[in-house]
């Protein structure tokens, strides 16, 4: 079954309908990897864009910026995109601050995590989050990976990320996660900083004292 998810490939089409379905902006953009064997061969391939999506999104750029930007990546789990993308976009929606500009949802085929940078420095956005299907493991072929960027650029490593991993109903729930990348976001964008220094203290921060034995006022 792993194995299985790694090389199914994701409906581009029926996934962006369903995106505008939602009221979404969506573009469509690929890889340097042209098809499946390249993007497994060459990881290098995926993390960067061909020439005509670059031109393509370069075409697309605002001259305002843009401040959240969601870029969607088949990943290596596309089943885990097609199962869970368009619930989880959906509560990213419910609690993305009004004042933010957000832009179009860009589809990213044959993508690794990396690509997200490049998307939104191309695009300028101050901030993007990657939505991509994880690595499939014995237990869990559909897992979905959340991959935050402040000032996102082409050759920012994994600790310049904040992650959330394990987004599905069976791990962590699509409100919970969209709560958690929010807390992330917002104060990415307070610090103007993600990855390693930024640290996830949203659970501490949320906790419910009036929950907590000893705490409670008497």
């Amino acid at each position: 079954m792993a194995r299985d998810a790694v090389h199914l490939a994701l409906d581009t089409e029926a996934l962006q309908l369903a995106l505008e379905g939602q009221g979404n902006q969506v573009v469509q953009v690929q890889s340097k990897a042209v098809d499946r064997a390249s993007y497994l061969l060459r990881p290098d391939y995926g993390r960067k864009l061909d020439d005509a999506s670059v031109a393509q999104l370069e075409d697309m750029k605002s001259a305002a910026g843009i401040d959240f930007l969601v870029v969607v990546g088949d990943g290596l789990s596309s089943l885990a995109v097609e199962r869970h993308v368009q619930p989880l976009l959906a509560e990213i929606r419910k609690v993305t601050p009004v004042e933010w500009t957000t832009g179009p949802v860009v589809i990213a085929s044959q993508a690794r995590v990396a690509i997200a940078d490049e998307i939104g420095e191309i695009m300028g956005a101050r901030m993007v989050v990657m939505l991509i299907g994880e690595r499939p493991g014995l237990s869990s072929p559909d897992s979905l990976g959340i991959y935050l960027t402040y000032n996102p650029k082409a050759g920012l490593s994994d600790a310049d990320r904040n992650c959330i991993s394990n987004v599905r109903p069976e791990g962590l729930n699509y409100a919970a996660a969209a709560k958690k990348m929010m807390w992330l976001a917002r104060e990415a964008m307070r610090l103007k900083v993600s990855g390693v220094a930024l640290k996830d203290e949203s659970d501490v921060l949320e906790l419910d004292v009036s929950e907590t034995p000893g705490l409670v006022e008497k």
